[in-house]
């Protein structure tokens, strides 16, 4: 028994193959990616068709389903929040012997920001484009600080690029921590966008010839004088909102 409960615990990739049914009620069609806390799989209601995702948490990370139950509570919190992936149901299967806890949410058509960026010329945003992106996220992210919760795991990788033109429609991927929100949590949400916005403009080799609008932005990455100027979301939203461009 004790053996079994080892095995268990040590699983860390389920490697479902397309076609495997979940629960009597959904197909596998794809593997979307992993993490620390699972895998997270493309399925298909069989009944009706639908595409959804399909959360599965590694059983060591998620004892006594601690991990999943806040997960799942997080994100029916949060279930107003517009760059939130919208949360449905819970299901058990068995893998090897072992229950596993799986959490079943809407499927979100896109391209991850990191793939959306190396497509674009010269791997970059243009200033204009990169602030319309810094705005979009922002106004997520003060969606959910409003509601006393953060990301926690902010970066390209997290976020999905659903359309692209006068402003992105985006949406993130899995929030990391999920401790009780402190004060630096939401100041590591904001530095984390300010990054984001950095990087999407190409980073440290041409920080040096942007325009002076988005070096008050970046404040050198440096986190004191970012949370100086930016204490708050709401802040930066409305910084940029209210944003005189100049070349100079």
């Amino acid at each position: 028994m004790a053996g079994k409960l080892k095995k268990a615990l040590s699983i860390d990739t389920f490697n479902l193959l397309e076609g495997r049914i979940l629960a009597r009620k959904y197909e596998v069609i794809s593997r979307l990616g992993s993490g620390w806390e699972g895998e997270v799989y493309k399925i298909r209601e069989r009944n009706t068709g639908i595409e959804r995702a399909a959360k599965l948490f590694f059983p060591h990370r998620n004892i006594r389903n601690k991990t999943s139950k806040f997960y799942a509570k997080k994100l029916h919190q949060l279930r107003h929040c517009s760059i939130v992936i919208q949360y449905h149901t819970e299901e058990q299967i068995t893998y090897l012997k072992t229950p596993i806890t799986v959490l079943v949410s809407e499927y979100v058509e896109g391209e991850l920001f990191s793939n959306f960026l190396k497509k674009q010329p010269w791997k970059r945003l243009t200033p204009f484009q990169a602030l319309h992106l810094l705005h979009s996220l922002t106004k997520g992210i003060e969606e959910i600080h409003n509601l006393g919760e953060y990301h926690g795991d902010l970066h390209p990788e997290n976020i999905i690029v659903r359309r692209y033109g006068l402003s992105f429609d985006l949406k993130l991927l899995d929030m990391f921590h999920w401790s009780t929100p402190k004060r630096q949590n939401i100041q590591d949400d904001i530095c984390d966008l300010i990054r984001i916005f950095y990087d999407a403009l190409g980073g440290a080799k041409h920080y040096t010839k942007h325009p002076l609008p988005v070096k008050t932005i970046c404040c050198g990455l440096k986190r004191s004088l970012i949370l100086k100027k930016f204490k708050t979301t709401k802040q930066l939203r409305e910084h940029l909102e209210t944003l005189r461009w100049t070349s100079s």
